[in-house]
């Protein structure tokens, strides 16, 4: 099996977190251009199927016979040359899928899961590569690419959030329910119904596929799916959860990303009830001018709702970084759209006098819409342990007296 010892790739400083951790991973295609996909929460390597195949044609792993031992074709330097096909490589997080899992929430964290997907490219012997990521992937994709901005040729982000605060849904009536439903499923068919009303939107479930609904369909297929590689180990979930929530973007590491020169896309549903939008437009706008916003209509799995835009939109991306396309040709966004975001700090420094801006009370809705979302998890979570305490008690017997 495919593995990567994560700590021969690593100096000694580089290797707390790893304890001989081993990621599992398969390659796809063939040729000089080399993308590297990280997947997202509880997500494996298979998930990335749609992507797979519109950037290689193919979705069967290449054969350890036609490589050599670091991972490449002959005559194939790993610099993303223009002309030739695709090689892909996708994996499975730690805790997740056939990787290792750490039993400590510490060695979880998105800092550390980038070094992993490193440490990959090394073993594969790929110097550079373009990165994509799907939500907590792209967020290990921004590590990634902050941590070794000299070996990134694009980023995509697909369906990204800031971490943190920014990790919680919408906070109304469906994701709710949504949530009690998914701190409830301990079955594959449980885990799969609540999966799908996250990662699509209701419109494209209730479509028809023949006599079915793709609801049904894709039940199905999830079903299968869970039941193949096993329900997350509480040490994988609650591990990647901490990923997420101690997720964060400094402004020294969003400068190393925007001034490294090439190109980004964001790439994001409209009707995610998981990662909000508003989120991703804020770090494209961060990200100017290196970035493109592309938002389409499809929810948290964008990528599997809407595969033909989202793959059109890949390809154009490794296009355009392969050809040298100029950052400022290459975004879709204008210094008007960026600025309330950017530079709501100076301006209320410059409105003191005449009463707060615009942009700074948009802040302070949006910090109490945050703290609401805080407490509205540490609730969740508060009824989940207190929840799994109750089932530990067990009554005990009182029996009559001897004497």
């Amino acid at each position: 099996m495919p593995f990567c010892r994560v700590g021969h790739y690593q100096n000694a400083g580089d290797t707390g977190g790893n304890n001989g951790i081993g990621i599992y991973y398969r390659t796809y295609g063939h040729g000089p251009i080399k993308v590297l996909l990280i997947i997202g929460l509880a997500g494996t390597h298979d998930s990335w199927g749609p992507q797979i195949r519109g950037l290689t044609g193919t979705e069967t792993p290449n054969d350890d016979d036609d490589s050599g031992a670091d991972g490449r074709g002959p005559g194939e330097d790993g610099d993303g040359g223009c002309n030739g096909g695709i090689e892909v490589c996708a994996f499975d997080n730690r805790g997740m899928g056939q990787s290792f899992v750490p039993t400590k929430k510490s060695e979880y964290t998105t800092k550390i899961m980038a070094k992993d997907a490193i440490a990959l490219m090394d073993h594969l012997g790929w110097r550079k590569a373009h990165i994509f990521g799907h939500s907590m992937g792209a967020m290990i994709a921004c590590k990634l690419a902050a941590t070794v901005p000299d070996r990134v040729l694009s980023l995509a982000l697909l369906n990204v959030t800031g971490g943190g605060f920014e990790c919680f849904p919408k906070l109304d009536r469906k994701t709710l329910s949504i949530a009690i439903r998914f701190l409830k499923a301990k079955t594959p068919e449980q885990r799969a119904a609540v999966d799908l009303d996250t990662h699509y939107t209701e419109e494209y479930l209730e479509e028809f596929i023949g006599p079915n609904t793709r609801r049904d369909i894709l039940y199905q297929e999830y079903v299968k799916g869970i039941s193949s590689t096993g329900m997350q180990s509480n040490h994988g979930f609650e591990g990647q959860i901490n990923a997420c929530w101690t997720h964060k973007m400094t402004k020294a590491e969003l400068e190393l990303i925007r001034t490294a020169g090439f190109l980004i896309s964001v790439i994001h549903g409209r009707y995610d009830i998981i990662a909000q939008i508003c989120h991703a437009r804020r770090l494209a706008e961060k990200l100017q001018p290196c970035a493109k916003m592309i938002e389409l209509h499809g929810g948290h799995l964008v990528s599997h709702e809407r595969t033909e835009e989202v793959n059109q939109a890949l390809l154009e991306l490794i296009n355009a970084s392969e050809t040298k396309i100029s950052p400022h040709d290459w975004t879709n966004l204008t210094k008007e759209t960026s600025g309330c975001l950017v530079t709501w700090m100076s301006r209320r420094r410059t409105d003191a006098d005449g009463g707060s801006s615009p942009c700074f009370l948009f802040s302070i809705l949006e910090k109490l819409h945050l703290c609401i979302l805080y407490l509205f998890g540490l609730f969740m979570l508060a009824q989940e342990y207190g929840r799994r305490a109750l089932r530990r008690i067990k009554p005990v017997g009182v029996g009559a007296s001897v004497k």
